[in-house]
């Protein structure tokens, strides 16, 4: 795919996912409003914590589009990783807050406070529409361009389906059962689901900022590409590191070295061209080196 048909897809899936967190704020605040419900608490909170880090991963996707330049020559797609690190924190704290509030609740005597199940219900509803539409999209650009923002960002959506879905168990059960414990039991599963998300998510992050090497799977199908390619004899210091959703790569290959200039360019450039077109997220340098003298 083309840097700038993933750039594309990238903006239309964090102006998607803004949109989608401000009517999702906008209803659950009615909903808590009116029902007092816990989870539906746990929800609005995650929703409200999903606008501020898609607003924040829009703003990574924009600045990870912007071209190289004399300051950042190898692009500035290493945002995205600080955008997915940060957003891991904050749902991870956001998890933290929900959980305790529910153990809170699940241990106290006091009566359940729910009321006005049937709004909450509708509204959650709703919710699930909405949210399962977006990360069906989202998802669908993150396996095709590979950024995290994308993929953090529809880790926050995905984790709303769940609890979304609880809190509407806990309010019929409230409503028809009178079983307001069932409202804390949701929550502290959404805060589970939230961390161990965002711990994946951190990693993926963490993993690239500090350059690990990309997929072995794609090393080693770079590999294969450059033992096989015309007129290589040989190759050497393959290297990758990770950067956002870019995987740059280095590698030396062994040419004869009695050969035209012209004609070791050429080799060395449709390598390139090859593994980008197999690997179209890579950057790729390719050395030239004389067989034998390396």
């Amino acid at each position: 795919m083309s840097g700038e048909r993933a750039v594309r897809l990238n903006l239309s899936a964090g102006v998607a996912s803004v949109s989608v967190a401000l009517l999702l704020v906008a209803l659950k605040l009615w909903a808590l409003g009116h029902t007092q419900a816990l989870s539906v608490a746990a929800s609005l909170t995650d929703s409200a914590l999903d606008l501020m880090m898609s607003l924040g991963g829009l703003m990574a996707i924009l600045y990870a589009a912007r071209p190289a330049d004399e300051d950042h020559a190898f692009g500035h797609t290493s945002v995205e990783d600080l955008a997915a690190l940060g957003q891991s924190v904050f749902i991870l704290i956001s998890g933290g807050v929900i959980g305790w509030a529910a153990v809170s609740r699940l241990l106290s005597d006091a009566p359940s406070p729910i009321a006005d199940e049937t709004r909450g219900m509708a509204v959650m509803g709703l919710s699930i529409l909405v949210t399962l539409g977006l990360v069906l999209w989202q998802r669908r650009v993150a396996r095709r361009t590979g950024s995290r923002v994308v993929a953090a960002d529809s880790l926050h959506y995905m984790s709303d389906l769940i609890p979304n879905l609880g809190a509407l168990a806990a309010l019929w059960m409230s409503r028809h059962f009178g079983l307001g414990q069932v409202d804390s039991v949701v929550a502290m599963g959404a805060a589970l689901m939230l961390a161990v998300g965002s711990l994946r998510i951190g990693k993926g992050a963490w993993d690239a900022l500090m350059d690990r090497r990309a997929d072995p799977a794609v090393i080693e199908g770079i590999a294969a590409i450059a033992r096989d390619w015309p007129g290589v004899r040989g190759f050497h210091d393959l290297k990758t590191r990770m950067a956002g959703s870019r995987v740059f790569v280095n590698i030396h290959i062994e040419l004869d070295g009695d050969q035209s200039l012209r004609d070791a360019h050429a080799i060395g450039a449709g390598l390139r061209r090859r593994i980008i077109e197999t690997y179209p997220d890579c950057d790729v340098i390719v050395h030239k080196d004389v067989a034998g003298e390396t």
